[in-house]
């Protein structure tokens, strides 16, 4: 099993942002020495506790004090941008980093609409134009065409599109590229994604298919421990897909919390989205997936309060699997 990190910076509460990035790249190295393969981060922005706003400044920060782990973006708001400026951004760390980085890009608008028009200097929702623009990603890194971006490198960065559909799954084999099922968003189209895309897959960037699966999991010492940790994950996503805070509350502030019914019915719905328990639960349930899945590739999420928290569960799932 490949194991890597799909970090959202999730921010604690109480702390700043300047020390979420030590800590983050403290993290990074960490997972680095257990073994991990790559360390991505997400693209998020307009809210209070979600830092990770420029995925490619974060690659280059960690590459920078990190020795052989890939970094790269899960993933980069490709509607928003130009597609010569994001290869040329990419090119650069590769030349830099050769063969470490992993470009990761999507179509998600990346916060509301007054967000989404400020990312774009006011121009009209691209949203439809993704297609078109990781098409021209893709030739533009490759060195394909009249204009070409720089430097040159010898070889490409590696190219994924993150997707939660068949749709996406296709289009990404049609192109040859890499493609990241969200499991973390839209569990219920894992399977019938992974399958359109190892059946679609042309080869291209990649002469073989190439997908991962993203997930939230919370490995704890057992199943009880994993259900007290996963509490304030709990309750951050709720409050992240309201609206609200979206810094990480403290395990005593989500015990403390008085939720209606409905509430409660929502983070169990949302559980389908997590792997939670002890290594022996988490085990069975990622090798359950990936069975499925045919997919023996992860991306994992764990966005906690304690950060050592964090550490102690990358390294209880990286043991599972070494």
């Amino acid at each position: 099993m490949r194991l890597g990190v799909l970090d959202q910076m999730a921010q604690p509460k109480g702390m700043s942002a300047e020390e979420m990035a030590v800590c983050t790249i403290d993290l990074a190295r960490y997972v680095e020495d257990l073994g991990y393969e790559r360390y991505w981060f997400a693209e998020h922005h307009g809210t209070k506790g979600l830092v990770s706003s420029s995925p490619e400044i974060m690659m280059a920060a960690l590459a920078g004090q990190t020795k052989k782990i890939a970094v790269g973006s899960g993933g980069i708001l490709l509607p928003q941008y130009s597609a010569y400026k994001v290869a040329a951004q990419l090119l650069q760390l590769q030349a830099l980093y050769p063969g470490r980085i992993e470009a990761g890009v999507g179509r998600s608008p990346g916060g509301n609409e007054t967000i989404r028009s400020l990312l774009a200097d006011g121009k009209p929702n691209q949203m439809a134009e993704y297609p078109e623009k990781l098409q021209n990603l893709l030739h533009f890194i490759q060195g394909e065409g009249k204009v070409r971006a720089a430097p040159r490198t010898e070889v490409a960065p590696s190219l994924f599109s993150l997707g939660l559909g068949e749709n996406s799954a296709e289009f990404a084999a049609e192109l040859g590229i890499g493609y990241v099922f969200g499991h973390f968003i839209k569990p219920e189209r894992g399977e019938a994604s992974h399958q359109r895309y190892r059946e679609r897959f042309k080869p291209g960037l990649f002469p073989s298919s190439v997908s991962r699966t993203a997930v939230f999991v919370v490995c704890g010492e057992n199943d009880a421990h994993a259900e007290e940790l996963a509490r304030s994950q709990d309750l951050w996503l709720l409050q992240v897909e309201k609206g609200l805070d979206s810094r990480v509350p403290s395990v005593q502030e989500a015990k403390e919390k008085q939720l209606s019914v409905s509430e409660e019915e929502k983070i169990q719905f949302n559980r389908r989205r997590m792997i939670i328990g002890g290594p022996e639960k988490v085990k069975s349930e990622i090798l359950r997936l990936s069975k499925i899945y045919k997919c023996e590739d992860w991306l994992i999420l764990t966005n906690l309060y304690d950060f050592k928290e964090k550490e102690r569960s990358y390294q209880r799932i990286k043991k599972l699997f070494s």
